[in-house]
C-alpha cells in the first residue's frame, strides 16, 4: 500500500512556548475529530509489493464503495468543524476507479485537503495527474524502497519500476504537485538509507516518509528491524531532519527521540543516556558516516527540522477500507465498523477499541508508564501484530521508561 502523503504540516501548537516546537500537537480535540483519514479507494492493483498489509488483487473486489457511497463517506468528513480532517486516496493503487477525478474534485469542492498515493503502473500517465491537479489534489506520494533498482524492483514485483519510479517523481513535480518519497526499512534495505536520503532530496521531494515494517500481511514475510536498529535508525532520522521533512509511520518513538534529544541538548534537564548520540550503536554510527560522505559536511541545512505531529492509530488516524470498514490504521485490523451502516464521526469518537487506543494509562507494560505515553505510546499496530494485544506494550522498542528502572510502573 502506498503510504500517504502529507499536504500540509505546521498547523499545530507550539511545544513549551518554542518558535519551533520539538513535538506538534493537533489543533483539535483528537477524541472527537480526526486529523487524517485515509480512504483505501479500492483493493486493486497491478503490483505484488513484498511490504504490503493488503492481499491486493488485479480487480476491484465486489462491495467497494460506489462513488455515491464515497461522496457520502467524504460529505461526513466535511461536516467536522475546521481544521477538518487531511484526506488521502490510497488503495491498492487508487488509478484504478475511474471515478477518481470525481472524487477529489467533490471533495475538495467540499473544502477537504484531498491528497493522492497511487502505485506506479501503466495508469501512471501525465493525463490523469492533470487531471487530478485540475480537481484540486494538492500533494501526492510515490513509494521508493531501495537506492538502487535491484532492490526496488525486488520491492515492488516486477522489473523497471525504480526507473518508472524516478520518472513518475519527476512529473509529479512538473505538474506542480507537492511531492512526498515513501520508503520502508527493513534488514536487507536499510544500509541503502542514506543514498535513498540523497535521492529524495535530488528530487525536489518536500517530505521522506519513512515506514518501519510492521509484520502483517505480505510484510510478515520480512525481516524487521531490531529494537536496538530501530532506535539506531530513530536518532539518524533526528540528525537528518534539517535536511528534509521527515514523518514517520509506525514509529512513534521517533517523537520520544526528538525530546529526549531536546533534553540532552540543553543540558539541564534529566535524560536517559541514550539520547546521546555518541552512546548509540554500531548502525547509527555507519548511518552517520555514510551521510557524511555522501552529503558532505557542508552541504546546506535549508530548513529547521519539521517537528513530529503527536497522532497515533485511532488518535487522530483512520483508516477507511474499500468496503466501508472503519480501523484504527491500516495496519491494525480491527474493525469497528462500517460507513455504510453507521456513521464514521461516531465509529471513531464512541467505539471501545477507538477509545481505549487514546487512553494511553490503558497501555501494557512499559507502553502504559512511560513518560512519553502522551506523544509516543509505541506502535499500536506492532504491538498487535506480535502480541495480538492492541493495548500491550510494544515490543520493537528499547527504551526503559524511568518508572519502569525505579521499579514503581511496571
Amino acid at each position: 500500500m502506498p503510504q500517504a502523503p502529507d499536504p500540509h504540516g505546521d498547523d499545530a501548537a507550539a511545544h513549551h512556548g518554542r518558535r519551533h516546537p520539538t513535538v506538534r500537537h493537533v489543533h483539535k480535540d483528537l477524541n472527537e475529530s480526526p486529523f487524517i483519514v485515509i480512504w483505501e479507494v479500492t483493493r486493486a492493483c497491478q503490483l505484488v509489493c513484498k511490504h504490503c498489509r493488503a492481499e491486493a488483487q488485479k480487480t476491484a473486489a465486489p462491495g467497494q464503495l460506489t462513488t455515491e457511497q464515497g461522496k457520502d463517506l467524504l460529505r461526513q468528513l466535511a461536516a467536522y468543524d475546521k481544521p477538518r480532517p487531511l484526506v488521502v486516496f490510497t488503495g491498492g493503487d487508487c488509478f484504478e476507479r475511474e471515478d477518481l477525478v470525481e472524487l477529489t474534485e467533490y471533495g475538495c469542492l467540499l473544502g477537504l485537503a484531498v491528497s493522492i498515493s497511487p502505485s506506479v503502473t501503466p495508469l501512471f500517465t501525465r493525463e490523469r495527474l492533470e487531471a487530478l491537479k485540475a480537481a484540486g489534489a494538492r500533494a501526492m506520494s510515490v513509494s521508493l524502497d531501495g537506492a538502487r533498482a535491484e532492490t526496488h524492483d525486488a520491492f515492488r514485483g516486477f522489473a523497471g519500476t525504480f526507473d518508472k519510479t524516478l520518472e513518475a517523481a519527476a512529473l509529479i513535480k512538473d505538474v506542480g504537485f507537492r511531492l512526498q518519497i515513501n520508503t520502508t526499512f527493513t534488514k536487507k534495505t536499510i544500509r541503502e538509507a542514506p543514498q535513498m536520503l540523497k535521492n529524495a532530496i535530488e528530487m525536489g521531494a518536500f517530505m521522506w516518509y519513512l515506514f518501519l515494517l510492521v509484520p502483517t500481511g505480505r510484510g510478515a514475510q520480512l525481516e524487521a528491524l531490531d529494537p536496538d536498529e530501530r532506535e539506531d535508525v530513530m536518532h539518524w532520522l533526528h540528525d537528518v531532519s534539517d535536511r528534509i521533512a521527515i514523518k514517520t509511520t509506525e514509529a512513534p518513538q521517533y517523537r520520544r527521540v526528538a525530546l529526549q534529544r531536546e533534553a540532552a541538548a540543553e543540558r539541564g534537564v534529566p535524560h536517559d543516556e541514550l539520547a546521546e548520540p555518541a552512546k548509540r550503536g554500531e548502525l547509527y554510527h555507519w548511518l552517520t558516516a555514510e551521510t557524511t560522505k555522501l552529503l558532505g559536511e557542508h552541504a546546506p541545512k535549508p530548513r529547521p527540522p519539521r517537528p513530529p505531529l503527536a497522532i497515533n492509530s485511532g488518535s487522530g488516524f483512520a483508516f477507511v477500507s474499500h468496503l466501508g470498514d472503519v480501523y484504527p490504521s491500516g495496519f491494525l485490523p480491527i474493525k469497528v465498523g462500517n460507513v455504510k451502516e453507521r456513521p464514521f464521526a461516531e465509529l471513531y469518537r464512541d467505539t471501545e477499541v477507538m477509545q481505549e487506543l487514546r487512553t494511553p494509562s490503558l497501555f501494557g507494560g512499559t507502553c502504559g508508564v512511560c513518560e512519553f505515553n502522551h506523544v509516543c505510546g509505541g506502535s499500536r499496530s506492532t504491538a498487535y501484530a506480535l502480541t495480538g494485544d492492541h493495548l500491550a506494550e510494544d515490543p520493537t522498542c528499547a527504551y526503559t521508561p524511568e518508572a519502569a528502572k525505579s521499579g514503581s510502573g511496571v
